[in-house]
């Protein structure tokens, strides 16, 4: 079909038995990564997201620079995404770059193409995490108080579709958490191979609550803060 693709990595997956041949795969088919590393610093990483899981998604960096990925004289793409790690909006998306790349660079020779800052969403495991602390409501009063308005123009909800590993579709990748499929004037669920048949031009896109996340402060999307 001609369409652009990114890939949305956790990294981890990449050194894990029978996904180690990804990046190849990725590599081959010319496809966009974005992949989240929730800080620079292994101490952060692997509170985060558990003991060795830092070391493993620096592996994976270097696996994927190796086969052109972030590379200045490569046209792979190699995008990595911040979360803050609390119920707090991301900071500025320029400086937090520059600190990534010198201090990956610094410490493992590992390269990127731009970072990514992305407003955690009060959904799945960070919303329960949310309702456990009692800090789900104080959240969303945060997220609905930073809305801006100027932030619909470039949602990527507007641009771009979600699609599971089964290949059904989705306005982005927080309602393919919730389940909410992508809404249009047939009764089934949209797989990727109705794309030959369907013109989405025209068509509602599903909005919740988490939205909210998107449109607050600097914005949110797949391309990070829609400020920058």
């Amino acid at each position: 079909m001609g369409v652009h693709v990114i890939d949305r990595s956790n990294l981890v997956i990449m050194q894990e038995e029978g996904y180690q041949d990804l990046p190849e795969f990725l590599a081959d088919h010319q496809v966009e990564v974005v992949a989240s590393l929730p800080c620079y610093l292994e101490e952060n990483v692997d509170q985060q997201r558990g003991k060795g899981s830092y070391a493993q998604s620096i592996k994976s960096l270097k696996k994927l620079n190796s086969l052109g990925y972030g590379m200045s004289d490569s046209k792979l793409t190699l995008n990595l995404v911040y979360n803050p790690q609390g119920p707090s909006l991301p900071p500025p998306q320029g400086p937090l770059q520059a600190d990534y790349q010198r201090e990956l660079e610094q410490r493992f020779g590992v390269h990127f193409d731009q970072l990514f800052t992305i407003t955690n969403m009060p959904i799945q495991r960070f919303g329960s995490l949310l309702q456990s602390k009692g800090q789900f409501g104080e959240y969303m009063t945060l997220l609905r108080g930073a809305y801006q308005a100027d932030n619909l123009q470039s949602v990527m909800c507007r641009t771009l579709l979600s699609v599971d590993w089964q290949g059904y579709l989705y306005d982005c990748d927080f309602n393919q958490m919730l389940k909410i499929h992508l809404k249009t004037d047939r009764s089934f669920k949209p797989h990727l191979r109705d794309l030959f048949e369907l013109d989405l031009n025209g068509f509602d896109i599903q909005v919740a609550e988490h939205c909210y996340g998107c449109t607050a402060g600097q914005g949110s999307s797949c391309g990070g803060a829609l400020g920058d």
